[in-house]
Parts: C-alpha cells; structure tokens; sequence
C-alpha cells in the first residue's frame, strides 16, 4: 500500500509554537528535511532514572522518521519515552553596533515525541542503513554490514518528524536604522562554514587499497 504524502506544512502543537522570535520560525516540511539533510549530528535530550540527559549522537531519516543509535547500555536509548532531540547550524556571528544587537545566522530543528525502540531485525537494518548513507553515502555498500552479534549490541530508536520547531535566522545585523547608526561602528556578518579535509588512512592499512570514491570525492566540499 502506497503511503499518503506528507502535508507541505507542519502542524502546530503546543510544543513546536513558536512564541519568540516568530518571524524566524518556519512550519515548512521542506525547511525541516534540508536542515536534518544537512548534518548527521543531534542532540538527544530525555529524562533518564529522574534527571535530564542529553547526548550527542549521530542520526539518519527516512520521509516520516528519524533513526538515532547507540549501546544497549545507554540509559539514554532505552525507548518508549517522550523524548526531545536538536539539530542545529552555525551559519555566521551577527555583529551589530551594540552587543545587545549582536546575534547568530543558524538553522535549527527541535522534534519531540515518543521514541520506539525498534527490535525487527529487518527494521532495524534499514533504519542502520539509513543511518550510515545519511553521513557518508556510499559506506553502507563499501563496508561490512553487521552481524548479529553486532546487532543484539546495538540500540535504533525511532522519532516520528511529525512534531518538529524550525527556526531560521539569515542576514545582517538589525540596527542600522537605529540610533547607533551614528556611532561610526563597523558591523556585519562573520560567515562560518565547513569544509571536508583529505582523507586520512588508517596506519594500519595496506597502502595499495585506495580510497573509494564515495569518500574521496568529498574532499574539499562543504557540510551542511
């Protein structure tokens, strides 16, 4: 059976309006998509044994779910538990004429809702598939897939992105019609961005075995 498509707009709830900084807020799907696309970091927050925690993890998507990973032992990834998880872009300092006006040019996600701890063998490879394209494209293929030792030691949890905050900040500082016009001040952008270095091989390796494709042509091109 064919899935319906996704509304073009996310829905509000409670948790994902936006109350400050509204005209930086976003409820377009496709702003959320680019910006999950355009890293393979987040932030996973939950309540674990009564306190917060939050821990950084690498993530993969599929249309409708995002798919973090980690140890069975982690108390963060136990799953079936409300959950929060945060992906977030430094796209430059905004340096205005007083600090007070100073800012940052980013891009952001917050998604919330109920983690599923996903146990299907099949699932959970498509879901470590995903995973592995979204940070490297190409390794899934490239790299031993693994096995079931490896599998029973590995947590997939599963987010529904259909509860999800965007907000988005571009452009140049706000005062330039204000009074500190007048100051003499220099004020602009500080761009931020990231590039890929050359691959670095292991010291172990052979030094007959190439560096595949999929990674060498990443060299010197932008992330996110």
């Amino acid at each position: 059976m064919t899935s319906q498509p996704l509304p073009a707009q996310l829905p509000e709830t409670d948790l994902t309006r936006h109350r400050r900084l509204r005209e930086q807020g976003s409820r377009e799907r496709a702003d959320l998509e680019a910006i999950l696309d355009a890293g393979f970091v987040c932030h996973l927050g939950v309540v674990a044994e009564g306190r917060p925690l939050v821990v950084p993890t690498v993530y993969g998507r599929d249309e409708r779910q995002l798919y973090v990973h980690g140890s069975v032992a982690s108390r963060s990834l136990a799953g079936g538990t409300s959950v929060c998880v945060t992906v977030t872009h430094v796209d430059g300092l905004v340096l205005a004429r007083s600090v007070f006006e100073h800012g940052v040019n980013y891009r952001s996600a917050v998604i919330h809702g109920e983690a599923r701890r996903i146990t299907d063998p099949e699932e959970k490879l498509e879901g470590l598939r995903r995973l592995t394209e979204h940070a490297t494209p190409g390794q899934w293929s490239y790299a031993r897939r693994p096995n079931r030792r490896e599998l029973a030691a590995t947590t997939l949890l599963a987010l529904s992105l259909e509860e999800a905050s965007v907000k988005i900040r571009t452009g140049a500082p706000e005062d330039g019609d204000g009074p500190d016009a007048g100051l003499g001040l220099w004020a602009g952008t500080l761009p931020l961005t990231a590039v890929w270095g050359a691959p670095v091989a292991d010291p172990l390796l052979p030094p007959d075995v190439p560096v595949p494709g999929h990674v060498a042509r990443r060299e010197g091109t932008r992330h996110g």
